[in-house]
């Protein structure tokens, strides 16, 4: 899908096919990790990249995610996209065009808890976990709405520093938990995956100390909430806000608010900065694809449980997904389309595409050749849109 403000760094499709994978192994990836642990996920080959997105939990610090014994029950009801096209560049391709691509990993289709269409590259399948991401945002962005609703956090108005008294002073201390969310605190960052010396590249996946440290550091561009700038750093920042708030890590509270009752069906990880240390709230929980799927119903049921029970603030959905002031195209770190469809999305073009109005969840693990702009990203986005449009 299409980041909108992403500069395109890559513009041609990757040849290699999965053969070229053989001599990249777990235990290849374990000993350069090992030996280069400064070297991030960025920087791995394409074939690197399709072994480690599969085991994070086995090459970086993570916290388990446990799952519950009742999951969402997603019913088997396959329909006949045969006849979809889409178009890129004023070529038609077919859904089987897209299956073919290298980059494909995990495609699914859920209408109304059917699942009408599922895939998997070779060597993936239900049971494979896959790196989510800046999907991880969404999710953090809905732990601030239990958290609001549990009574840890009085409001998306409160200054940032009232949860993290060391960013008083800063560029920061005039920030509230909106303009974070909105990722418009004013504050300056460089988003640039390409680059070893952008703010992502050194502290994208920084957390405690280190990240507070870090953004503190940062100069003041803009007024809080005027302008849109893209950062990681400052979601990982929304994390550091969560644990405060609810004293407790993450990936616990995401168990017992979410993962657990309302039924995801397998265990998950979550990313760690280091080891025994906080989660990334901005990146990297790692999750099937149906559970993928599973989050997308959770959000468009407005966080309701099973039995009912209400997990995020009545209306949080709503405000989550209206545009913000600065950017038509982005809420509570979600992606916007229009009046009624939102999207997690996260680099190398993992998705959860939400359609409330069609009851509709389309989610993709995907490994691109480039972080961001691939032509395989532009073609993840038209077939996206083609289902859904097929399925109004």
């Amino acid at each position: 899908m299409s980041k909108r403000l992403f500069v395109i760094v890559g513009l041609l499709m990757s040849s290699f096919c999965l053969a070229e994978t053989e001599g990249v192994t777990l235990e290849v990836l374990q000993g350069k990790v090992a030996n280069n642990p400064a070297e991030g996920l960025l920087f791995f080959s394409q074939e690197e990249r399709r072994v480690a997105f599969a085991n994070i939990d086995q090459l970086y610090p993570t916290r388990e995610v446990k799952a519950g014994s009742k999951p969402w029950p997603l019913k088997n009801a396959p329909h006949d996209f045969s006849a979809l096209r889409y178009e890129h560049e004023g070529v038609s391709y077919s859904l089987n065009d897209f299956l073919e691509m290298t980059a494909h990993i995990g495609l699914i289709v859920v209408q109304d808890d059917d699942v009408l269409f599922e895939h998997y590259a070779e060597g993936n399948d239900q049971s494979t976990p896959w790196i989510s991401f800046s999907v991880t945002k969404s999710v953090t962005s809905m732990l601030i709405g239990a958290a609001i609703k549990d009574g840890y956090i009085r409001s998306v108005e409160e200054p940032v520093a009232h949860y993290l008294p060391r960013l008083r002073g800063t560029p920061y201390e005039t920030a509230t938990i909106e303009d974070v969310l909105h990722m418009a605190s004013g504050v300056s960052w460089n988003e640039d995956y390409a680059n070893p010396d952008s703010d992502v590249a050194k502290a994208g996946g920084a957390n405690g100390v280190q990240l507070v440290s870090y953004l503190a550091q940062l100069p003041l561009q803009r007024n809080p909430g005027e302008k849109f700038n893209y950062n990681t750093g400052e979601t990982n920042l929304v994390g550091e806000i969560l644990r405060s708030a609810i004293g407790n890590n993450a990936a616990t509270y995401l168990t017992h608010k979410i993962w657990q009752p309302f039924g995801m069906g397998r265990d998950a990880t979550w990313l760690l900065g280091s080891v025994g240390g906080g989660e990334t709230g901005g990146c990297c929980i790692n999750a099937t694809l149906r559970d993928y799927a599973r989050l997308g119903i959770f959000a468009m049921n407005e966080g309701v449980l099973p039995d009912g029970t209400q997990v995020l603030p009545e209306g949080w959905m709503k405000a989550s997904t209206t545009p913000s002031s600065g950017a038509d195209y982005y809420g509570y770190l979600w992606w916007l389309y229009g009046a009624d469809t939102f999207a997690a999305q996260g680099i190398f073009e993992q998705q959860i595409f939400v359609t409330p109005k069609s009851r509709l969840v389309i989610a993709a693990h995907s490994n691109a050749l480039t972080a961001v702009g691939s032509v395989y990203s532009k073609h993840l986005e038209a077939l996206t849109f083609a289902l859904e449009k097929s399925l109004r």
